[in-house]
């Protein structure tokens, strides 16, 4: 079972932009190495990081080096046309010798151990897998890979995934193959199989649908954009800080981040849409209506730890340890 990852300091530092190169149509490759050559922190297959790239952008993109490499951080963003501007930004303005500031390394999608894994990547949701399939490699555990894209040329890191492991990756460009045949691929549940999947949400959304049958705690996502839900109107309730010795009220118009930053108490944030982890904060009394992305219902059934940017209280009064 994941267990979820205590709240705790960030590592906040200012890297040299080392390497900057395409590996895909749309997509870049980042180096990100210390500007006096000292050992960065230490991180596992999963983890990501935040780029604050000014002009109040800050998005998270999955570590995608090896995790053995200590002299440098390498993340790969795709443009997004769409987007808010933070992909354009690290495309078209980001160079070769920038200073980029960072926050992490921060771990939501560990890899647990197990005897067999089944990889689902959409797109650049390759970006987390490569890591764990360097894992499962030193693990000596069985694996598969099946990758799908818009078509190859959109594919980053496809060659030398299947240069490296020919029988064990499978490339589904969309052009050539069609969709992901989800059915075929999670038909038969495996006790002894893990499944992590990274991508878009249409094919989150599928890889969880045809999950439900198999074992509990076999399904790992990792999610960039919250997921679709229908929560109930919100109301106001009550939070202590432990630490701080207040008391707050929390109206049903606020998240409970908002409240705690009005009041004046500092708690580290980012996406602010219960997706990157930053605000995780542990619950010490109450439980807990999760509006999050990222804990499975495992950990939220604990009720011991929370997203304060979007999660609620499900009853009068939460003690949190801030």
């Amino acid at each position: 079972m994941t267990i979820a990852t205590p709240p705790r300091t960030e590592v906040e530092l200012d890297l040299t932009l080392a390497r900057k190169e395409t590996v895909a149509d749309g997509v870049v490759r980042l180096t990100l190495a210390h500007p006096e050559g000292g050992q960065l922190p230490a991180w596992g297959a999963g983890a990501h990081i935040d780029l604050v790239l000014g002009g109040g952008w800050v998005r998270q993109y999955s570590l995608c080096g090896d995790p053995g490499d200590t002299s440098a951080f390498q993340v790969a963003v795709l443009r997004e046309a769409t987007g808010r501007g933070g992909s354009r930004h690290v495309h078209d303005s980001l160079a070769e010798g920038d200073t980029v500031r960072i926050r992490g390394p921060r771990n939501h999608f560990p890899l647990v151990d197990k005897v067999r894994y089944l990889f689902v990547a959409g797109g650049i949701g390759i970006t987390p897998i490569l890591p764990m399939i360097a894992a499962a490699e030193q693990r000596g555990a069985d694996w598969r890979l099946v990758y799908g894209g818009r078509s190859r040329t959109t594919m980053a890191f496809a060659g030398e995934l299947v240069r490296d492991h020919p029988d064990r990756v499978e490339l589904r460009p969309q052009d050539e193959c069609g969709l992901l045949d989800i059915d075929a691929l999670l038909g038969s549940p495996r006790q002894d199989t893990a499944v992590y999947c990274c991508g878009p949400e249409a094919l989150l959304d599928a890889v969880e649908q045809r999950c439900a049958r198999w074992p509990e705690g076999a399904l790992h996502l990792e999610r960039f954009v919250p997921k679709a839900r229908e929560d109930a109107s919100p109301i106001s309730f009550e939070v202590e800080l432990a630490q701080s010795g207040m008391t707050l009220t929390v109206p049903a118009d606020r998240s409970v981040l908002e409240a705690v930053e009005e009041a004046g108490v500092p708690v580290l944030s980012s996406c602010r849409e219960g997706t990157c982890g930053t605000c995780e904060t542990t619950v010490l009394e109450g439980t807990v209506d999760h509006r999050d992305s990222l804990l499975t219902p495992q950990e939220q059934a604990r009720h011991d730890t929370m997203m304060i940017c979007v999660s609620r209280a499900a009853c009068p009064r939460l003690v949190l340890d801030l």
